[in-house]
């Protein structure tokens, strides 16, 4: 298809208008830049005293932000194994034929969805404080992950219900051809096709879960890479925006490494599908092997007389199959 068709070509007018554009905006986004920059100058945001512990010192890494960093992944990661097969669950339990399953989790789906996840660390974090005798140093990492487990397991949910739904219907008619049952579909059929249109929505969620635990180190006084800002920024010279930059530039590295890694294992999963064909295997016992019908001989003529006859090889074909033998006893 080619871009005529998608929309019109354009005249010298439209294009003389879209460079114009072009040039405006970056005439306007140069001048904010410059803005900035003068305003850090003059505030000695942008002296080299600020930014050289971060350049020269392995100190700052190894006291706060490297120990910040790990709480957060580790935060992130028990959040993430947790949510993701309860996630799952819900999501197949809204698809489920039987009203006890799908109400229940459409409920529940629901309900912790939408709910501000830092009101579900809060008050987990009361509750444990209050039914639990966990040590206070370790209970922010259990009410974060509390929190961040029962918002994205809700999300999850939807993803993995809208990526099912999102196949065509034939694949669940064909599972049902070959005898195929309601979890032998979702199982074999149903879940492993989904899981390629699932993948950049379930990263972008993984994405949501990383920034979500620097929540935990704002109210619960959790330990993570955020929290760093204020000791770091006391220690050395009140650089609050030089620490604040580096943070963020950590959190972009560890994102950016995150989607590389979903993008290439989404195309690698695209290729494999495209060199087997797709094809979907059975579930055992769903189709017995015998059910392949034998291909017939083309050597087997049909004769008006009796039984097939089978011309012997590289008789001509012209000349009548010879009868057939008769032993006479």
């Amino acid at each position: 298809m080619t871009a005529s068709v998608l929309f019109d070509a354009q005249g010298p007018r439209a294009k003389r208008r879209n460079v114009l554009y072009t040039v405006v905006f970056l005439a306007a986004l140069a001048a904010v830049v410059w803005w900035l920059y003068v305003s850090l100058d003059e505030k000695h945001q942008l002296d080299w005293v600020k930014w050289e512990p971060f350049f020269t010192s392995f100190q700052p890494w190894e006291t706060y932000l490297w120990p910040g960093l790990l709480n957060t992944l580790k935060a992130a990661f028990f959040a993430l194994l947790i949510a993701l097969p309860l996630g799952a669950l819900f999501g197949i339990g809204r698809l489920s034929d039987h009203r006890a399953v799908r109400v229940p989790s459409g409920i529940l789906v629901e309900f912790f969805r939408a709910i501000p996840v830092l009101i579900l660390m809060i008050t987990a974090n009361a509750a444990y404080s209050e039914f639990t005798d966990i040590a206070s140093d370790v209970r922010p990492l259990y009410a974060v992950v509390t929190g961040l487990v029962l918002y994205n397991a809700s999300v999850l949910a939807e993803i993995v219900r809208a990526g099912i739904l999102s196949l065509p219907q034939g694949q669940t008619d064909a599972a049902k051809a070959i005898g195929m049952r309601k979890g032998q579909t979702m199982r074999y059929v149903l879940l492993p096709q989904s899981v390629t249109a699932m993948l950049p929505a379930i990263v972008s969620q993984i994405v949501v879960i990383l920034k979500d635990t620097a929540l935990g180190g704002a109210i619960l006084t959790f330990p993570e890479l955020l929290a760093s800002v204020r000791p770091m920024s006391a220690n050395y010279g009140a650089n609050t925006i030089a620490c604040f930059t580096i943070i963020a530039l950590v959190y972009i590295a560890v994102n950016f490494a995150l989607t590389s890694f979903a993008s290439w294992l989404e195309a690698r999963l695209r290729r494999g599908k495209k060199s087997t064909g797709a094809v979907v295997g059975t579930a055992p016992g769903a189709a017995s092997k015998s059910s392949r019908l034998p291909r017939p001989s083309p050597r087997a003529r049909p004769t008006p007389d009796g039984p097939s006859m089978i011309r012997p090889r590289g008789a001509p074909a012209h000349l009548p199959c010879p009868p057939p033998r008769v032993s006479v006893t």
